[in-house]
């Protein structure tokens, strides 16, 4: 059951709103979930962050990968009906959950997360859509580390991964996309952004003394099937080349 006091919900999504992110590749979601659920799910993400191993521990940010299966109360967050059903609207089929990660810029961490597309990370043969709900969990003003995306980017599809380290990677693959126009979205705690898995987006360091604490929920479609290539979510299921990821590690969206 979906609550009725979120600011954004499945059934109050505008055909406009969802117009905008298939034309974009990306869109503004207001209180996907309540500032209360918030300020919960910021505070076991800290607490996660000093207990459990990090997948990555740079100075861009401190990733950690599919918390969903360390904490009850994060997945909650993962497996959200709210978030699901958005997703599934805005992407105009069913969906299966990827993976989720906590992605956590400590306070003057001095680094960006530079331009990149997420897709090319993930091994999928054959996948008709994919798109991740950044939910920030405080307050993401720009000087915090919010996202900024290149609109209409996700319509290329024929780019090996970028290093999210390198400012000139991306462009130096595709120069024409230095010159299209950028945009920044700044965020309060419960709003989220989705991007499309091509869509290509940075961070800016944070420049305040908060930690900036954006739980990413990636989803895919239903159909999509496994290439086989190295990624630390499937490396240990043992999955086939061209099988679907029709597996416990990856449900229903919304479900």
């Amino acid at each position: 059951m979906i609550r009725t006091d979120y600011v954004t919900t499945p059934d109050t999504l505008t055909d406009e709103t969802i117009g905008s992110y298939q034309q974009q590749g990306f869109v503004r979601i207001p209180g996907i979930i309540s500032r209360e659920e918030a300020a919960e799910f910021y505070d076991e993400a800290l607490a996660l962050m000093e207990r459990s191993k990090a997948y990555s521990n740079s100075p861009i940010f401190t990733q950690l990968v599919n918390v969903w299966c360390e904490s009850d109360v994060m997945k909650r967050l993962t497996l959200h009906p709210n978030v699901g059903g958005v997703a599934e609207r805005l992407a105009r089929m069913p969906l299966r959950l990827w993976h989720d990660h906590l992605l956590i810029k400590r306070p003057h961490n001095q680094a960006s997360t530079e331009f990149h597309q997420d897709r090319p990370y993930w091994p999928f043969a054959e996948s008709r859509h994919s798109l991740s709900a950044w939910i920030a969990l405080t307050d993401v003003p720009v000087e915090r580390g919010c996202m900024t995306f290149i609109p209409g980017s996700f319509k290329r599809t024929d780019l090996r991964p970028q290093n999210l380290a390198d400012e000139d990677d991306l462009f130096s693959i595709w120069p024409d996309l230095a010159w299209e126009p950028r945009v920044t979205i700044p965020l309060k705690a419960g709003d989220c952004t989705f991007h499309h898995g091509y869509c290509a987006h940075m961070a800016t360091p944070n420049f305040t003394d908060v930690p900036r604490v954006a739980h990413i929920v990636i989803f895919t479609d239903a159909e999509t099937t496994y290439k086989k290539q190295p990624h630390v979510v499937t490396d240990p299921l043992g999955l086939a080349d061209g099988q679907p990821l029709e597996h416990e590690m990856f449900p229903r969206a919304g479900r």
